[in-house]
């Protein structure tokens, strides 16, 4: 609903300017705005001159004007005087009072119309004639989730509005208590880095402005209005995943989630086999701090042992003990193309196990 305290404003510059108070009722008689202290009731007056066929009347020495939003009586303004010049200010009033309330309206429709495609609520042959009628062309789009950390409270609905409700291109919902969404025209941006961009100042501006950590994910270019729903849930899936596997990135991409996306999807049940597999029946005690960071700066050189040795500033031969010592604890020698992608696949799938159980099995080896 159109809120009370615009409503307020639009009859008090009314009044600056004819000089005549005014009152706007809804239909059922109860006061939504006045420019003046009234003293009597007029609840039985205002509904008796909703439910009758008259468009205005004059009643105790004012004018009162039906206010029709769709056909349908939405308010009931009163002017505050029995003169002419009263009767032509009442229609004046009731004009910029219908085109706020139709305004607003629409702008609900629109919100509720992409809420709807976001969730698949709605038929193929529905949304294209919804979209004909909030004038909404097919365009390439991308839907960013804003995940925010801890509660979620409408002052950073109106940051991202004002960052991109602007736009008639772009539309800023939510459909949960946790995230708000984005669902960004990307006709103008031609490749992933624009896309990148575009998710880094939700996060950024949000971190400076409203002092709250975000996490933003964000899904594939889509070209029709149905497949709007299948970039929402690649957003998800991207937050969802990037809190397992890239907890240290803000800004997460579906197209970026790599073999995290196959591992977020496979059954606890085949998650607990393979690690079994892999390192037995107990996990091995080797994810010291020495090890991890060994080992991931180990990858990070593409199993090169004279640029690793060199960036941890150890010598060749120490590296080299460090990862035969690695070979006893587990049974794979991460030197070896093979035995690496297994090491690095197993912990992605304990750092998953550990995520969906709510504990920290590599930590709680450590701890042992």
């Amino acid at each position: 609903m159109l809120s009370n305290h615009k409503i307020q404003i639009t009859l008090e510059e009314m009044k600056s300017i004819s000089r005549l108070d005014m009152a706007l009722y809804n239909e059922r008689g109860k006061l939504v705005a006045a420019t003046f202290d009234q003293k009597e009731d007029l609840e039985a007056a205002v509904t008796s001159f909703a439910e009758s066929m008259a468009e205005s009347q004059m009643l105790a020495g004012s004018h009162f004007f039906k206010v029709l939003v769709d056909e349908e009586v939405a308010y009931i303004l009163l002017v505050k005087s029995a003169t002419e010049e009263a009767y032509m200010v009442g229609k004046l009033a009731v004009c910029q009072v219908r085109n706020l309330a139709e305004a607003y309206r629409e702008q609900f429709d629109r919100n509720n119309f992409m809420q709807n495609i976001l969730l698949g609520n709605m038929l193929v042959v529905d949304i294209y004639n919804k979209a004909r009628k909030f004038h909404i062309e097919q365009s390439e789009r991308v839907v960013y989730v804003v995940e925010v950390e801890g509660s979620k409270d409408a002052s950073i609905m109106e940051m991202v509005k004002g960052m991109f409700g602007n736009s008639t291109k772009d539309f800023v919902t939510e459909v949960d208590e946790q995230n708000v969404i984005l669902v960004k025209d990307v006709r103008d941006l031609k490749d992933d880095e624009a896309l990148a961009s575009v998710a880094k100042m939700l996060s950024d501006n949000l971190h400076s402005e409203a002092m709250v950590r975000v996490r933003v994910g964000y899904g594939n270019r889509v070209e029709n209005l149905q497949d709007i729903t299948r970039s929402y849930q690649e957003a998800k899936m991207a937050i969802e995943v990037g809190k397992i596997f890239y907890a240290d990135h803000e800004t997460i991409p579906y197209s970026k989630l790599g073999i995290g996306r196959l591992i977020y999807q496979i059954p606890m049940s085949l998650c607990e086999m393979f690690i079994r597999e892999v390192f037995g029946e107990e996990i091995p005690n080797v994810f010291s701090e020495e090890n991890v960071v060994t080992i991931q700066k180990f990858f990070e050189n593409n199993l090169n042992i004279s640029e690793t040795a060199r960036q941890l500033y150890v010598h060749r031969n120490t590296l080299v003990y460090r990862l035969e010592r690695l070979e006893k604890a587990i049974g794979l020698d991460i030197r070896r193309f093979d035995d690496a992608m297994t090491f690095k696949i197993a912990i992605m799938v304990l750092s998953h196990m550990s995520y969906q159980q709510g504990t920290n099995l590599i930590q709680e080896t450590v701890q042992e």
